[in-house]
């Protein structure tokens, strides 16, 4: 039976079965090498969740456990063809890309982030997005140096 002479259980499953397309950032696609084989797992991961909603016989639960998935496909596909791969920092001189830099807040805490791209960007694994606040005002700047101001202040104290 064709799916145009299917009934739709509600309006509700209409509008879970048409999810909006994730948003895609307006800054470059930059990624490391680990973000880069992340975005592909990703990929792989959702192909593999789209194929699986697609062996559902009940045409209305098929649309709900495809939705995602098939939205997630979109998403990663266009990150893989944006990806712009950044190889590893020649130098610890300067806070790049893809650095890992320790440095201390005004108020004592000592913290240390990887910057990276905005896919892989974790905070709470260790890693921010080289386009975040933090990222920005430490791009660029060596050991020793002090950025921000007040109560916002970071000192760089290592940069691997």
């Amino acid at each position: 039976m064709s799916v145009a002479f299917t009934k739709e259980d509600s309006a509700e499953t209409a509008s879970e079965t048409l999810l909006p397309d994730r948003p895609i950032s307006p800054h470059p696609n930059l990624v490391t090498e680990a973000g880069l084989q992340a975005l592909q797992k990703q990929l792989q991961d959702a192909h593999e969740a789209y194929e699986a909603a697609q062996a559902i016989d009940e045409v209305n639960e098929k649309r709900r456990q495809s939705a995602v998935p098939l939205r997630d496909v979109r998403y990663l596909t266009e990150r893989l063809r944006t990806a712009q791969l950044v190889p590893k920092p020649a130098s610890t001189d300067v806070v790049a890309f893809g650095s890992t830099v320790t440095f201390s807040r005004a108020d004592g805490r000592v913290q240390t982030y990887r910057i990276v791209g905005e896919d892989e960007a974790d905070p709470k694994a260790g890693s921010i997005s080289f386009v975040s606040p933090v990222a920005k005002s430490l791009m660029a700047k060596a050991v020793g140096d002090v950025v921000g101001s007040g109560s916002q202040e970071l000192e760089i104290l290592a940069i691997a």
